[in-house]
């Protein structure tokens, strides 16, 4: 477990939990995980834009990320939402994809992996929410801590985006 400005994370062997408490309502961190006109704002690890996002939110429906480094190379995603409770909580499948959503190998990867993304969302005094997000089914821990980073970096964008629309 690390923690480090107000974020706790855990990895274990085949998942990563972050719970970060975000300094906006709940309402406004759902739509930055919900709209892609937020989404693509903060997405990714520091230096990756979001050039390509589709969200169908609704449980059943397709999200389609296409995220790109700062030297031009892509990595895509899909996922359909499993669970949707509105303003507390949903979870999506993740697969890597090609630019059409089609289950493929992502960078290193001998076949498409798939995880499971969880998000969970509390209010808390003040207008802040506590976030917690959990990503399961690495296929080692070197890979779960591997995102873990990625998703801190991404939470450090998503805070400086939230103290821009709060």
């Amino acid at each position: 477990m690390t923690s480090s400005g107000g974020q706790r994370t855990v990895v274990d062997d085949e998942s990563v939990t972050i719970e970060r408490v975000m300094e906006a309502p709940r309402s406004v961190v759902w739509q930055a995980w919900t709209d892609c006109e937020h989404f693509s704002r903060w997405y990714g690890p520091e230096g990756f834009t979001l050039p390509h996002c589709e969200i169908d939110f609704r449980v059943g429906g397709r999200h389609l990320w296409g995220m790109r480094s700062p030297d031009g190379w892509e990595m895509w995603t899909t996922g359909v939402y499993q669970e949707i409770e509105e303003l507390e909580r949903f979870t999506t499948t993740e697969v890597s994809s090609d630019t059409e959503g089609n289950p493929a190998p992502g960078p290193g990867m001998e076949g498409p992996m798939e995880t499971l993304l969880s998000v969970r969302l509390e209010d808390l005094d003040g207008g802040r929410t506590r976030m917690t997000v959990r990503q399961s089914g690495w296929a080692s821990s070197e890979m779960g801590e591997g995102a873990g980073g990625g998703w801190s970096q991404a939470f450090e964008k998503l805070a400086a985006t939230l103290e821009e629309v709060a």
